[in-house]
């Protein structure tokens, strides 16, 4: 029995004593499958809208369950989150190996107290000048009258900011391969987190497997070369990997990670670090092109705090609105618009039972435009992040990085960055996106802009 809609009543769904709550009717034997993949964020969308804030559906023989009220969110991520493991895809594993990502247990918060310092708050100074340094070359050799794509220019400039501030390293010429490396590695993380994503380990000899096995050792050799050539130098750096491979766990009999440990941080590290970033600033400045108001308002505060100048770490508090800015496009365009969780023991939700084994999903793309939460979703309004708005909201209705022991470790980077690099660019240069171009989302890995987004260059006078 269904209400007509191909939905099954939570009254009746209790009656008959199924584990499941409602979710939209299996009409193949693939289950959803076929509809998730097609179009993932409209998908969980509207089976948060339509089947409420405990909801299944299937995908081949696997129950996906999605959680979409900030107390759920909360229970997953913080409350009970020793009751779930990461959903790992195995290609995520095959990439990144056992990274911060990836790792669970004590393994993952030894790697993670290891790391904590390359991202502590007195270490944000030098980075933020390395930041500004890197977008004030870019905007010098930006011309008036330019059209370019504004997510490819972002992906170059986060790649040559990352690889510089955590690994201190140059990697600029060779760009062109990372960023070919890193396309077609995103190609193949169309279906993260379901069971059918681990076939390609199980066929290397399908032509995808062998491109990603290319495209891995081409990032592979980047990453080792750096690692080499800070092993025979035998100094610290100051950077993540002089770090990593100098720090001693006293816990452990002040034993030392592996080159292989190393590279699973730094790779995760070095590809999350800069493909979220560039992610983020891409969609943002497709908002401001959108909406003249928000942008005169942002030049507004750049000229009168800055007045001229190029901005530093210590300019990010009156920044306000600029902070703001970012923090609403990452709102709309989260770059991590999903988590997904393993259920560990039977896990009970808002009068339902999870079985172990089961997958939970949290999508902040959903969540963050639920209007319960964001009056006018769609609607790119920096002001809801005032004080007063902050207040007005539960706190896990906005989890762009996540949250609990599993919070990106690299927020506070990525904030500072946002930030820095909007207030460089923006100081110099507006952009007007090209009137025939198509923006359309293409959410994989992370959520990117499917064609790019090709703008056209203003200078500002």
């Amino acid at each position: 029995m269904n209400d007509g809609k191909g939905r099954t009543s939570e009254t009746e769904s209790k009656m008959v004593g199924t584990l499941y709550p409602p979710g939209p009717r299996n009409r193949f034997f693939g289950g959803q499958g076929s509809a998730f993949r097609r179009d993932p964020l409209n998908f969980l969308t509207n089976l948060a809208r339509e089947h409420g804030d405990v909801a299944h559906f299937r995908v081949e023989s696997q129950r996906v369950f999605l959680l979409n009220h900030p107390d759920y969110i909360k229970d997953v991520l913080v409350t009970q989150q020793a009751n779930f493991l990461k959903a790992r895809a195995q290609l995520t594993r095959q990439l990144l190996g056992e990274g911060l990502l990836t790792s669970e247990g004590e393994f993952h918060r030894r790697q993670r107290r290891l790391s904590q310092p390359a991202f502590h708050r007195r270490r944000m100074s030098g980075y933020g000048t390395v930041m500004v340094e890197r977008a004030a070359q870019l905007r010098e050799r930006w011309q008036d009258g330019q059209t370019l794509d504004i997510a490819s220019e972002m992906m170059r400039l986060t790649l040559s900011i990352v690889s510089k501030t955590l690994f201190n390293a140059d990697v600029e010429a060779e760009t062109d391969e990372v960023g070919t490396a890193l396309s077609e590695i995103r190609k193949l993380f169309e279906t993260p987190n379901l069971p059918h994503s681990k076939l390609l380990e199980k066929m290397p000899f399908v032509p995808a497997a062998r491109r990603f096995q290319k495209a891995r050792d081409q990032l592979d050799a980047i990453i080792y070369r750096i690692i080499e050539e800070r092993r025979r130098s035998d100094t610290d750096q100051g950077d993540l990997i002089s770090m990593l491979l100098l720090a001693r766990d006293e816990g452990e009999g002040g034993e030392q990670m592996t080159d292989e440990q190393v590279r699973d941080e730094a790779m995760t590290l070095f590809l999350a670090g800069h493909d979220t970033t560039s992610n983020a600033l891409s969609w943002t400045w497709y908002l401001l092109s959108q909406h003249p108001e928000v942008e005169a308002k942002l030049h507004h505060e750049i000229d009168t705090v800055l007045a001229g100048k190029l901005p530093s770490t210590e300019d990010i508090a009156r920044l306000k609105y600029t902070e703001m800015v970012f923090t609403e496009a990452i709102r709309l365009y989260p770059p991590a618009w999903r988590i997904g969780r393993r259920v560990i023991d039977d896990y009970e939700v808002g009068g339902y039972r999870i079985p172990s084994g089961s997958l939970v999903l949290l999508s902040q793309y959903v969540m963050h435009r639920d209007p319960r939460y964001f009056p006018d979703p769609s609607q790119f309004d920096p002001e809801r992040w005032t004080d007063v708005n902050l207040d007005s909201r539960p706190q896990f209705s906005y989890f762009p990085f996540g949250a609990g022991a599993r919070r990106c470790i690299g927020e506070g980077f990525a904030r500072t960055a946002g930030v820095l690099l909007l207030a460089t660019l923006a100081g110099m240069w507006r952009m007007k996106l090209v009137s025939n171009h198509k923006v359309e989302m293409q959410p994989l890995l992370t959520l990117r802009p499917k064609h790019g987004i090709r703008m056209t260059l203003e200078r500002r006078r």
